[in-house]
Order: C-alpha cells, then sequence, then structure tokens
C-alpha cells in the first residue's frame, strides 16, 4: 500500500502513466457506461470459427476457469447461459459449467454492495466461506476461510497477478479495490486451477477483475457518509476512445472512526486501467493499484468473558509511561503499489498467447508499546533492550527504570514475476494449454524501537527515524532483523477434451520449485560485555532451503440434458513454508549451536531443540488432496448446485503461543481432514423479484496430538479446527422495480471452538444487511446515472464474538482429576482463556453517484 500527498506533480505524473499502459479488450465484462455498444462488438467478433474472440482472459473476467476451454465447452457454456439466465440471485450466482466447484459474484451485486467493501465481505454469501471483519467499513481487512482453509491458504489474483504476501502468505483485503471499479469475484473452492499465479494455494483461490474503461469520455464520482464518522470521496475519470486506446483512473479516500475505544483508520488509493485494442484479435491491457493506509488504535481482541463485562472494551485510551495498550502506540501504517499486463496475442487460428509480467511493491507494518530499561551497568551496555543512557529525558540515568518505546514490526517486499502461457486448439474439442510462471520477490522483516514524546505518541509511526541504538555504536536495536529470496518456478500443461456435447474430460499438471534463502537474526547487534543470559545476545545466520513438488488435476462433466450436469474433479496443491519459519527456526538453532550450555530457553538442551524442530515438521511444505463432486441445475425461474468434497491436508502450518519461551513458535499439524457438502440456488419469482440461498456443511478434524515446542504434547487427534462453524446458511432477497431497488441479505453461523483442545465454543449468530436505493436516471444533459444507495449492516444490532485468534492450544485446564497432564513431562498442561474479534453494531451509510461528461 504506497501513498504519498499527491500534489500537482504527481497526479500528472499517473496520469501520463494510465495513459501510456494498454489492455486487451474482450466482449464478457464491460463498463455500464457503454455495455450496449460492446455487448453488439462483441457478437460481432463472436462469428464462428473464432474461439479467441470469446475467451475469458485474466483482465476482463475473474471467471478464468473457462480461459483454457475448447470451442464446444465455450458453446455450451453460451447455450446454458441462455436457459438458466445469467443474473442468478440478484448477482450472487452465475452459470458454471466446469468440472469442479465454482461461483462467480457478478457485477450487478457488487454495485448494490456497501461503497468501500473489500472483495473478502463481498464473497461471504458464496457456500462454504466464511468471512469475518473487524469493521463494516472495509478498512481494517478480514479474516476469512473456504471450506476451513484459512485466509493464507487461499491464493488471491487481481487481473491475472498475485497479491498473496510472498512471505507468509496472507492477504489484506482492505489495499485492494474501490467496488465501483470491481468487475466479478470467482471462487474456485477446492483447488486452484494449474495456470493461476498463485503461490500459497494450499486450499482454493479467489480472482477478481476490474472494470474494463468505457468507450466514451465521463467523470464518475460517489460522496458517502455514515455511522461512525465514516466519510468517502470517489473520483475516477473515463479518457473515451483515444484512437485504439481507451483508459480509466480512479482516486478514492476512506475514513472512519473505530467503533469501540478511540481511534481512525484512513486510506488512499489510486487505481487505473488502461486499453489498447491492436486488432480485433490482439491485444494488450495495463492495471495499477495503489494504496495508503493508516490505522491507529484498531480492534483488540478481547475474552468472552470481557465482551460481556464491557462489548466496546478496547485498547487503553489514557497514557502512563509504562502502558504498551495505549492506543496510539497501536499503528498499522502501509503503503504499496502494483503494475501489471496483460497481453493477449493470436499467433495463428488455432493458438494464442497470453503473457501477464507485474511488479509489487509494499512497505510498513504494524506498531505496539514496548519498555527499555535504563541501566548503567557495564555489562548490560550492548544488552538488548537495555540503555545507558537518558532515555525519557528526565536529566538522570535511572538503574532498572522502565522507559515507554514505540516498537514497530515492518516489512518491505520488492516483487516481480511474470506468467505466460500458449492456448492451442486442436479442433473443437481439443485444446491443450501449456505454460511457465516465474516469480522472485525479497522481502525484508524486521522489529525496531524508537521514541515517544511525553503524551505516549510514536515520533515516527514508520519506525524509521528516533531510533532507540547500543550506546557502544552497535546501531539501532532489533528484536530480529530477516532477509529472504524466494525464487519461485513453474511449469504447467492442461488439456480439455470434449469428444461430444455431453462429456468434458480435463487432465492437468504443474511443476513448481521454491527456493527461499536469506538470513535471519534474533537481537542484531546485541553482544553484552558480561551477560548472563546469552539470549540477550545476537544469535542467527544464514539460510536456504528448496521445495519441490508436482500436483495434478483432473476433472470429468457430464451434461445429462440442457439443464443437468454432473461433475467430478480433482486436485492436489502445494505451499511451501512461509518465510518465518525458514529464518526464525534455522536461528534458534543457530544460537543453541553457539551456546551449548544455553537452556533458558524452553529448558532444551541443542540436541532436544532439534528433535523438537523435527517432530514439528515446520519445514516440509504443506499438500492437500481434494476431490469434487457435484450436480448444477440451470433451466426457466430456477438455478442450483449441490457439491461434496473430501479434502486431506499435510503439515498446515500454524503458529501458537509457547508459554515456557513466551514466544510465538511456528508449527504444523501433521493431519487435517475435512469433509463436507455446499449448495446455492436461485429462483427467479418474477420480473421484479429474486432469491437465492446457500448452505455449508463443514467438517474440519485434526488426526494427530498437536506437539507444542516447550509446552508439551496437547490431546488435539480427533478434535475440530478452530473457528470453523459446522454449518452456515445465507439467505437474499432482491428486489427491482423501476428505478427502485432493494436486496436483504441475511448469513447465520453456527457455533465454533476457539482452542485447539475443544474446551472453550462460541455461540453461533445470525446477521442481516440491507441495500437499498434509487436510480434517478439522466438528470440533465450533462448529469447521468445519479444515485442514491443506503446500506445498512447488522440491521438488528447482534453482539457476538466472531473469530478466534486461535494462538493458544487449551483455553480451560480445570484442577483435580479432570486436570490435562503432558504425558511426557508429568505437568499441567498450561491453559489461556481464548480472546476474540467482535461483531461491529450497526452501521448506516449512504451514498450519492453521479457520472458527468
Amino acid at each position: 500500500m504506497i501513498h504519498q500527498k499527491l500534489g500537482r506533480f504527481a497526479l500528472t505524473t499517473l496520469s501520463v502513466a494510465v495513459t501510456a499502459m494498454v489492455s486487451a479488450t474482450a466482449a464478457q465484462a464491460q463498463t455500464a457506461n457503454d455495455a450496449d455498444k460492446d455487448k453488439a462488438a462483441a457478437q460481432k467478433k463472436a462469428a464462428p470459427g473464432d474461439t479467441t474472440a470469446q475467451r475469458a482472459n485474466a483482465s476482463t473476467t475473474s471467471n478464468t476457469t473457462n480461459a483454457n476451454a475448447t470451442k464446444a465447452t465455450i458453446n455450451s457454456l453460451e447455450k446454458v447461459t441462455v436457459e438458466g439466465r445469467q443474473q442468478l440471485g440478484g448477482g450472487l450466482m452465475s452459470v458454471q459449467v466446469a468440472p469442479k466447484a465454482v461461483s462467480t459474484i457478478t457485477r450487478a451485486a457488487i454495485e448494490e454492495a456497501a461503497p468501500s467493501a473489500t472483495y473478502a465481505q463481498l464473497i461471504d454469501t458464496i457456500p462454504g466461506v466464511v468471512a469475518i471483519t473487524d469493521d463494516p467499513s472495509g478498512l481494517f481487512d478480514a479474516n476469512y476461510q473456504i471450506r476451513g482453509f484459512t485466509n493464507d491458504q487461499i491464493g488471491v489474483t487481481v487481473n491475472g497477478a498475485p497479491v498473496n504476501d510472498s512471505g507468509n502468505y496472507r492477504v489484506y483485503p482492505t489495499e485492494y479495490g474501490d467496488t465501483e471499479n470491481m468487475n466479478d469475484i470467482t471462487v474456485l473452492h477446492g483447488y486452484p486451477d494449474v495456470d493461476q499465479a498463485v503461490a500459497g494455494a494450499a486450499g482454493g483461490s479467489i480472482a477478481w477483475s476490474t472494470i474494463d474503461p468505457s468507450h466514451k469520455f465521463s467523470v464518475d464520482t460517489t460522496l458517502s457518509g455514515g455511522s461512525r464518522n465514516y466519510q468517502r470521496e470517489f473520483m475516477r475519470v473515463q479518457t473515451g476512445d483515444i484512437g485504439p486506446v481507451r483508459s480509466w483512473l480512479s482516486y478514492s479516500h476512506n475514513s472512519t472512526d473505530v467503533w469501540r475505544g478511540k481511534g481512525n483508520a484512513q486510506v488512499w488509493k489510486v487505481d487505473g486501467k488502461s486499453v489498447w485494442t491492436i486488432d480485433s484479435d490482439n491485444s494488450i491491457s495495463a492495471s495499477l493499484q495503489y494504496n495508503h493506509l493508516i490505522r491507529t488504535g484498531g480492534y483488540q481482541f478481547i475474552t468472552q468473558a470481557a465482551s460481556v463485562a464491557d462489548y466496546y472494551a478496547n485498547y487503553d485510551t489514557a497514557y502512563t509511561a509504562t502502558n504498551t495498550a495505549y492506543y496510539k502506540l497501536h499503528v498499522n501504517p502501509f503503503k504499496d503499489y502494483m503494475l501489471s499486463l496483460d497481453g493477449e496475442f493470436t499467433l495463428t487460428p488455432s493458438l494464442h498467447l497470453t503473457v501477464i509480467p507485474y511488479f509489487q511493491y509494499g512497505s510498513g507494518g504494524g506498531g505496539s508499546g514496548y519498555t527499555f530499561t535504563e541501566n548503567t551497568t557495564p555489562g548490560n551496555v550492548g544488552r538488548f533492550s537495555y540503555v545507558n543512557f537518558d532515555l525519557d529525558g528526565d536529566g538522570a540515568v535511572t538503574n532498572g527504570k522502565k522507559v515507554m518505546t514505540y516498537s514497530y514490526s515492518g516489512s518491505q517486499t520488492w516483487r516481480p514475476g511474470v506468467l505466460a502461457k500458449l492456448i492451442q486448439d486442436f479442433g473443437d474439442t481439443d485444446t491443450l494449454t501449456y505454460g511457465v510462471w516465474f516469480d522472485r520477490p525479497r522481502q525484508e522483516q524486521s522489529q525496531n524501537y524508537s521514541k515517544v514524546d511525553a503524551d505516549g505518541n510514536p515520533l515516527d509511526i514508520w519506525g524509521g527515524s528516533n531510533l532507540i541504538s547500543y550506546v557502544d555504536g552497535g546501531g539501532p536495536q532489533y528484536n530480529y532483523l530477516n532477509y529472504t529470496t524466494t525464487t519461485l518456478k513453474r511449469a504447467f500443461i492442461s488439456n480439455e477434451w470434449t469428444p461430444n456435447s455431453q462429456w468434458t474430460v480435463t487432465l492437468a499438471g504443474a511443476y513448481t520449485s521454491v527456493e527461499r534463502a536469506g538470513y535471519g537474526y534474533q537481537h542484531y547487534g546485541a553482544h553484552a560485555a558480561a551477560a548472563s543470559l546469552a539470549y540477550t545476545n545476537q544469535f542467527g545466520g544464514s539460510s536456504s532451503h528448496t521445495w519441490n513438488k508436482f500436483t495434478p488435476s483432473a476433472g470429468v462433466k457430464f451434461q445429462y440434458d440442457k439443464a443437468n450436469q454432473f461433475f467430478l474433479g480433482y486436485g492436489r496443491s502445494f505451499r511451501a513454508p512461509v518465510n518465518g519459519v525458514v529464518t526464525q527456526s534455522d536461528a534458534v538453532l543457530a544460537f543453541y549451536e553457539q551456546n551449548p550450555d544455553e537452556v533458558a530457553f524452553s529448558g532444551y538442551t541443542p540436541a532436544q531443540l532439534r528433535a523438537a524442530l523435527e517432530k514439528l515438521a515446520v519445514n516440509q511444505p504443506e499438500t492437500a488432496d481434494t476431490v469434487d463432486m457435484g450436480w448444477r441445475y440451470y433451466h426457466g425461474a430456477f438455478s442450483g448446485s449441490v457439491d461434496i468434497y473430501a479434502s486431506d491436508l499435510k503439515n498446515k502450518q500454524v503458529n501458537g503461543y509457547d508459554s515456557a519461551s513466551n514466544q510465538t513458535v511456528y508449527l504444523a499439524v501433521p493431519k487435517l481432514r475435512q469433509r463436507g457438502i455446499n449448495a446455492e440456488g436461485a429462483y427467479k419469482v418474477s420480473r421484479s423479484l429474486s432469491l437465492y440461498a446457500s448452505y455449508a456443511h463443514t467438517k474440519s478434524t485434526i488426526m494427530d496430538d498437536t506437539f507444542a515446542l516447550g509446552d508439551g504434547t496437547y490431546p488435539t487427534a480427533g478434535k475440530s479446527f478452530v473457528d470453523i462453524p459446522k454449518n452456515t446458511f445465507a439467505l437474499g432477497v432482491n428486489y427491482r422495480n423501476g428505478p427502485f431497488f432493494m436486496s436483504v441479505n441475511a448469513k447465520y453461523r453456527s457455533e465454533f471452538w476457539a482452542d485447539w483442545v475443544n474446551t472453550e465454543k462460541a455461540p453461533g449468530y445470525a446477521t442481516v444487511n440491507l441495500n437499498t436505493g434509487w436510480n434517478f436516471g439522466d438528470v440533465a444533459s450533462w448529469a447521468h446515472k445519479v444515485k442514491l444507495k443506503l446500506n445498512v449492516t447488522n440491521l438488528t444490532n447482534k453482539k457476538a464474538v466472531t473469530f478466534a485468534s486461535a494462538t493458544n492450544f487449551l483455553s480451560n485446564n480445570p484442577s483435580g482429576a479432570g486436570q490435562l497432564i503432558d504425558s511426557n513431562t508429568g505437568k499441567a498442561l498450561y491453559a489461556s482463556a481464548s480472546t476474540y474479534n467482535l461483531l461491529a453494531p450497526r452501521a448506516v451509510m449512504l451514498s450519492l453517484s453521479a457520472s458527468f461528461n
């Protein structure tokens, strides 16, 4: 997320850059400004024998599952779409023909959503998806799952380019996209396609695209305001056709206060897209996503008991010199940008080339409070967290005095890459796709400390100045300093064969090589002259690991008749360990090799620690084998689908709190079994009224006991994994009559476990959201598409805990006969109360939008 105050020069530079961007034209996803014109152009291009005109590409629609389809499959999709209608359930459902579980949220539903909703909030109605956010404003990211796979196991692309963090694979939805610019969002429930640029997708994937530029010039605006001082301004300039090129550039600013305690958040975004139509068979597109975010205070995880006592409790609002929970110390600044191209070229009538190069840069992190100790003891000079100078400015160095500082955990990423594939048609019934993906991010991560003023305000929220240093010239004090270069190479091939109008068979495979190389140091620069505890000194070193994996997939679809289709699919997915596993586990081992007599860390000898880390399997990749089987029906007023699935996941990488070392440690769940059923349906009651419903039953079972580094072995075999409700149900009602529109969406989530041993459960809850408004249309010759929209989230003002932090293995350990004991040590297993996100109360947002030319 990158943002600087945009002066005249910066805006001019961005305008020139976006005007220079070029983009492929395709007929499937166009802006509302000229939909009829583009539809006519699409029909003209979609002449018999022309398959490239109808194929999806990453920058025009998210549903690229059919990009590699045969012409017979494409024609089948068109026929099914006509029979089953394209807009289903108000846009919450779409026609699918892939031999795997797929769902797409269309532009129609996105247009009615809250103005600053993220892609994660928009997919919550899809069966199997559980999306949780602290705040409905869209400024506080979201935790989400698909079929029990977590955020960091789900690949995400925007216009075909990857956006998952290259180190830990997480995605931060606030960073990407304004709803005005989103085209559609597709979820592959179980496993990604082999040609998707996703590195950490042990589970499924999410892809979304931005709208194509209009053929006509316009200035599109939206102004929003609402609860808790919510404000939003959006403006987009459409250049219209400038010869063969058309472009748009948008700017938005969102801000809100937190709904509990004190604090606020604001984000600035600049997005753009250009389209260069070389000719009817060749085109290039380019897109820009640029974003700058600052959050102060945020939302603190709290226990169920605390939420009952005070539902609005949060970080402390009063500052004291030793209070690390003061809200102004908890700051989250981040800035990033991503540039990507999508070249679509027809080399011969039967051979098509797609090339997607991209570059992403990100810098930022999170802050908190941390106390340093003033000390004049010679042996503490150069020791981590000690300073031999007047840190608080009171005129004296006081032995043992704790002084508040701002602790900043930051990262900086540079990520270039390119995806290239060839699509070869062998007649109408056989298509071969093959290509390569190369990705080489570099990431630096560190935690340093800087000064605060007398009121507890950080002097530099970015952690770049006023740093706390060692007094002997050793440089800034770091808790950790890591640097990793990741080199990913993938070759893939996929074949789709449609021998007749009923059968479709796909076979695919990818070979992926991932190398992580770099260094990791704890307490970088610390070297006390007379240390009694070695772990306050620097330790760590360099490391390098490589993982290789072949991931096959296959599927078959049977089109029984025009309305009914059946499918069976299988896919294997693969995820290399996060970079922190490589650097930190190697750093711990290096520490013990350098300090063989030191046993304070978890009480382990070097040999015991090495054996423990091997048992944790933290350096083993995640793999998952998934089978989908389902039925779809599209005909007349009703459309529906049902699928059952089974996933076996190995070495799921997680982190948990280890009380023996007082640290969060990486570990792996050796085996996790996930089973479930998903269903969704849409019914067109009348021309104005449509209904949508989805249901998911998800069971995620830990198959082994869990070994934590210092706390022992926890009896988790047969237990349910945390934060996964067994049953979820969504219902949508969409009504349109002339200029009036209204949709009501309800979501129920059943109870879920909050710790690994399943000793604390969070109750289920339901929420209701309302979207309504009035389309005034053209009110003047220069003012068009005037619309007033009202969005209400959590209409019933429900209170609930929504998502557990899930870093504690055991929430409750009673005394006496029921106490849980570590079988190896005979000691009581460590327990701590689970902490949670809370459901935000009712929020109202009112938006006025218009287009001017």
